[in-house]
């Protein structure tokens, strides 16, 4: 998959947070998960933004790597939402299994750049 492409999935997963956290209550439980969902998933693609502009391999590791744990959390934050019941299950269709794959993606992009770099070698991606 080209930079290109894993960038536009990326925007695409930002903007159906953004949605989601505005069906989200505007109460305080609602108003953290939604904050932590909206900072994790916004910042997924601005990282990988980062890395496709980093200066040496090692760079580009370690700024898909932080692309990548982002990503993560936004897989962790709506799997709070579905169990609390915070909203009907209609906005989180898809959006897990899309955060998953883009994290299994950023992960693997971390772990090949960290292989080719023998001063930082791979991390699970688990």
């Amino acid at each position: 998959m080209k930079g290109d492409d894993i960038s536009d999935r990326l925007i695409d997963l930002a903007v159906r947070v953004i949605r989601l956290v505005e069906a989200l209550p505007a109460t305080k439980v609602g108003g953290h998960v939604g904050h932590q969902l909206f900072r994790a998933a916004t910042s997924a693609g601005a990282n990988f933004e980062e890395a496709r502009g980093a200066e040496s391999r090692a760079d580009f590791a370690h700024k898909v790597g932080v692309a990548w744990k982002e990503c993560r959390e936004s897989v962790y934050w709506p799997k709070v939402v579905h169990r609390a019941g915070l909203v009907k299950p209609a906005p989180l269709e898809g959006l897990l299994q899309e955060a998953g794959e883009l994290s299994a993606i950023l992960g693997q992009s971390r772990i090949t750049a960290s292989r080719q770099d023998p001063e930082h070698p791979p991390a699970a991606a688990g």
